[in-house]
């Protein structure tokens, strides 16, 4: 029996004026749709300016954003992050939206597609890769990066030179699909806790 296809959620994680991120994400979406395993959901962030700081009682502004951001992500079996790199990080838009959210993540697998100047968006990476271990979430090894990303597409946001990205795209998609795969299993045969209420009160029972 076949398997249902994978959900994959691309995110562009830069909401800036003037961003590298739609054409990278439309390169990249075009990428993993070419493949019969794997569905996708581009998701702009920069449509879900949500406030810097979750609260136990949203604004009904940042209710509606999450309304309809929230499901997306949660029917995503896995993810692939779209980041450049600002001031050695990544951007509050994408700190925003990982922030907002907890169950979303969990148990699924993170990919990284970056961007930027002689980086490559790689130091906002590593920084991505301390962050969604901590939501229980799984980043795959290979990432896709591009230097001097300007250079890298023409004016119809085309890669000028395809064979080397569209080949490491192919690697990454590979990696996701394994784990999107296993996870998914996972997760339908044994639902994922993570032990918060667990370590909560093993904390306040031994400050007692």
């Amino acid at each position: 029996m076949p398997h249902e296809p994978l959900h994959v959620a691309v995110l562009i994680g830069s909401g800036r004026k003037g961003r590298s991120g739609a054409t990278v994400a439309r390169w990249f979406t075009e990428q993993a749709r070419r493949r019969g395993d794997i569905g996708v959901d581009l998701v702009d962030l920069a449509d879900y300016p949500l406030p810097g700081e979750p609260v136990p009682q949203p604004s009904p502004e940042t209710e509606l954003l999450l309304h309809d951001l929230s499901p997306r992500l949660t029917k995503a079996d896995m993810f692939v992050i779209i980041t450049p790199e600002y001031n050695h990080s990544f951007p509050a838009t994408l700190k925003a939206a990982i922030d907002w959210h907890d169950r979303e993540w969990q148990a699924k697998p993170v990919g990284f597609v970056s961007y930027g100047g002689r980086s490559g968006g790689l130091r906002a990476v590593e920084q991505l890769r301390q962050v969604f271990p901590e939501l229980h979430a799984v980043t795959v090894r290979d990432t896709v990066s591009f230097h001097g990303v300007w250079d890298h597409f023409d004016t119809d946001g085309n890669p000028r030179d395809p064979s080397a990205c569209n080949a490491a795209a192919h690697t990454m998609l590979d990696q996701l699909a394994w784990w999107g795969n296993v996870l998914r299993e996972g997760r339908a045969a044994h639902p994922y806790h993570h032990g918060t209420q667990h370590q909560l009160a093993t904390t306040s029972a031994g400050a007692s």
